[in-house]
């Protein structure tokens, strides 16, 4: 961190401890800091600070730099190092990095702690709270609990600082202006104070009360020319691996895209076209190229992995795996809707101005309507369903290249089967046993097949008969929602 020894002199001079700063001399015991981590998180912001500190090497009496012994990075706790033993009890919106310095007067360790974001932060499954200098169980002070949440409630991410204290040419300098204006279709001013009109309308840039400017995680997430340059961003790079086969036993290739999205995005997707497979096709004498993944699936479910993720998760990014036979592509956070009703529910996001401005950006589709087009393009190349799997903080959207009807699980059929009803339905039509038999390629051979796939489904309760009482010859299915 940049002018670490400014930072810890500046916290000295605080006449007490603050409820985001605690200051140590050598103690590591590593159930106190896990406990303090969580109150000192919790506490900034309830303080509306983007930061707390717990710091080794100062009297918490007088101020005085005493130096420590140890070094937070060196400890362990058993078998384990301390820091990792810390963050796998801590909640995963916990944030925090250790800096140590060496001052004129002794070696000081700063943890730095990043504030608690959409919930509180946690040790142990408990939430810890600052009371003076003291750290104690939030549950015991209802009144700074409600105030926590109302304080989480109504943050943005978005909203938060990437980097601030910035000259106007410094906050202009780190970010890939022209991106902006290219996707824009604006004509890109001269002056940069017409630049930062543009900048500050759009929430990417803001100026502070004291003259100097801030760019936001909004600002630095889309058009960084360097997520490296934003200590919280960097682990939020896009991550595209490349395997042989099917399995990740055998890395064929990687890449780290180190850019904002927006500045990246349609670069990322040739990227990801390059390294997905295809097949030469013959027609009326003419040879050409077929991708075996419609582009527009792939450019949708990775767009709604750059905006749906949860980016108080901590430590991870959105990553795109490519096998032979399938696409995965992973975000942290769970969906806000349920799966079931991804097509016809209005979508929710957490990242709603990063959204909005995606798609401003021409970078995805028009609101709601990014999984009917990748349901509606994997069914014109007849390729299996795109699949949902949520894990306890992520979700993977996986793509399949064709699969045989005959090889598909029975799983796999009754979800194609489901959302083939749900994609009619907002089409203003019903799914029926010929529709279905198309949408899978199958012939009029396979009619008896497809009925015990539609009752199977209606068994499961995804799908029920328009009217029953119509002769199964002319039946036709909506979404049991319907």
């Amino acid at each position: 961190m940049e002018n670490l020894g400014l930072l810890i002199n500046e916290l000295r001079k605080l006449k007490n401890e603050a409820a985001w700063v605690e200051f140590k001399h050598d103690n590591y015991d590593p159930q106190m800091i896990g406990e303090d981590i969580s109150a000192l998180a919790n506490s900034a912001t309830l303080c509306e600070k983007n930061c707390a500190y717990m710091i080794w090497g100062i009297d918490d009496a007088t101020h005085e730099i005493v130096g420590t012994d140890y070094d937070l990075q060196s400890l362990k706790k058993g078998d384990q190092e301390l820091e990792n033993w810390l963050r796998s009890l801590l909640s995963n919106n916990a944030d925090f990095s250790y800096e140590p310095i060496n001052m004129p007067e002794g070696r000081v360790g700063v943890l730095i702690i990043q504030k608690a974001l959409n919930m509180p932060v946690s040790f142990k499954k408990a939430d810890y709270i600052r009371v003076g200098s003291y750290t104690k169980k939030l549950n015991e002070f209802p009144a700074l609990q409600s105030q926590l949440w109302d304080r989480l409630r109504n943050e943005r991410f978005e909203e938060r600082y990437a980097k601030y204290d910035l000259q106007r040419e410094e906050a202009l300098d780190y970010l890939e202006i022209g991106s902006y204006f290219e996707l824009m279709g604006i004509r890109q001013p001269i002056d940069p104070e017409g630049v930062l009109h543009y900048l500050i309308e759009e929430n990417c840039v803001v100026k502070q009360d004291n003259g100097l400017y801030a760019i936001t995680n909004l600002g630095a997430i889309l058009f960084a020319k360097k997520l490296t340059d934003f200590d919280r961003l960097a682990r939020k790079a896009i991550r595209v691996v490349l395997y042989e086969g099917n399995n990740k036993l055998h890395m064929l290739k990687e890449e780290i895209s180190g850019r904002g999205y927006a500045v990246r995005f349609d670069e990322l997707i040739r990227f990801i076209g390059a390294m997905l497979p295809s097949e030469e096709v013959i027609e009326n004498g003419l040879r050409s190229t077929v991708a075996l993944y419609p582009t527009l699936a792939v450019r949708e479910a990775i767009a709604n992995a750059l905006i749906h993720q949860d980016f108080s998760v901590s430590g991870t990014g959105p990553t795109v795996e490519i096998f032979e036979n399938r696409i995965e592509i992973t975000n942290s956070g769970t969906p806000l809707v349920d799966i079931n009703r991804i097509v016809d529910n209005p979508p929710k996001s957490r990242n709603e101005k990063m959204a909005q401005l995606m798609r401003r950006l021409g970078i995805c589709e028009e609101l709601g309507t990014g999984w009917d087009k990748m349901i509606i393009s994997c069914e014109a190349k007849l390729l299996p369903a795109p699949k949902i799997n949520l894990y306890e903080d992520s979700t993977r959207v996986t793509l399949f290249s064709h699969i045989a009807y005959s090889n598909l699980s029975v799983e796999d059929k009754i979800w194609a089967c489901y959302l083939h009803a749900c994609i009619k339905y907002i089409q203003g039509e019903q799914l029926t046993n010929s529709s279905l038999r198309d949408r899978f390629g199958l012939k009029d051979s396979a009619a008896a097949n497809i009925s015990r796939l539609i009752k199977d489904a209606v068994e499961r309760k995804l799908i029920k008969p328009l009217d029953p009482t119509t002769a199964p010859r002319y039946m036709k299915y909506i979404p049991i929602w319907a």
